[in-house]
């Protein structure tokens, strides 16, 4: 049964709900870097919200954001009325759809009223992921929608330490908002922090226990032309042995909140 359902959700994703419609964005091209010499929005306001109330470890003070939930709506809305157009970098791009994905995240949070967990809030075939709930430009859109129809195809895998899906193992709600100038710089402290944090077990080189991060999105890591362990030893401090036996931990899905 339970293989059944993972299959009819993979014909529902891959046949409608993760495409990115009429979002534009653009590819990286092999080997190219990301533009950060200049940022078409203002996401101060937002940054405020993020200093205020997440913490170094990246958890958040869901009772105290509750506040001000009606500045994080208008960040939202100020982003869906602003979307990236062709003249911009693609470095203004990344940052616009971490900021989109991590906000409408802690707007979802917000809305459901902190649930235990964002895999408890309802949707489509029971899955969080593809409630389509997310204004931008007048039309909705999933966290799907926007990971796996838009930032995955960008072609930068440290998306994935930028992201949060408000988890206990995920990487880190980061306390910066992303900037067309900050993107790489950020991105890059991200996957260094998430790396060498508690998410992976590093101690034994031989047999290091690694995020499942890692195994959801393998590909992703290995398309940059490195196996997964030589992606991790670009930012691990202790290195892992070339061959080594990878295991992956546990995903912990309760709510990265402040006790």
């Amino acid at each position: 049964m339970k293989k059944i359902t993972y299959l009819l959700l993979f014909i529902f994703i891959t046949a409608s709900c993760v495409g990115a419609g009429s979002l534009y964005y653009d590819t990286l091209e092999a080997n190219e870097q990301i533009s950060t010499n200049r940022s078409q929005l203002d996401h101060s306001e937002y940054d405020k919200l993020l200093k205020r109330y997440v913490n170094e470890e990246g958890f958040v003070d869901y009772e105290g954001l509750k506040k001000e939930h009606a500045a994080l709506k208008s960040y939202l809305t100020y982003l869906s009325v602003n979307p990236p157009k062709k003249d911009w970098e693609n470095g203004e791009q990344f940052a616009y759809y971490i900021n989109l994905y991590n906000a409408a995240t802690l707007d979802l949070i917000l809305d459901n009223d902190m649930p235990a967990s964002i895999k408890d809030i309802s949707g489509p075939l029971g899955q969080v992921w593809l409630k389509e709930y997310i204004n931008v430009n007048g039309e909705m859109y999933s966290l799907a929608s926007i990971e796996k129809g838009v930032l995955q195809k960008m072609g930068d895998p440290r998306i994935h330490f930028a992201i949060n899906c408000a988890s206990y193992s995920c990487p880190k709600l980061m306390r910066d908002a992303f900037t067309g100038s900050n993107v790489d710089e950020l991105m890059d402290r991200a996957a260094r922090e998430f790396v060498n944090s508690d998410k992976n077990d590093l101690s034994d080189p031989a047999n290091p226990k690694l995020s499942s991060i890692f195994k959801f999105y393998t590909s992703d890591f290995t398309d940059t032309g490195k196996s997964l362990v030589a992606y991790v030893n670009q930012y691990a401090d202790q290195k892992i042995n070339t061959g080594a036996k990878v295991d992956f931990k546990e995903y912990d899905w309760s709510l990265n909140d402040q006790e």
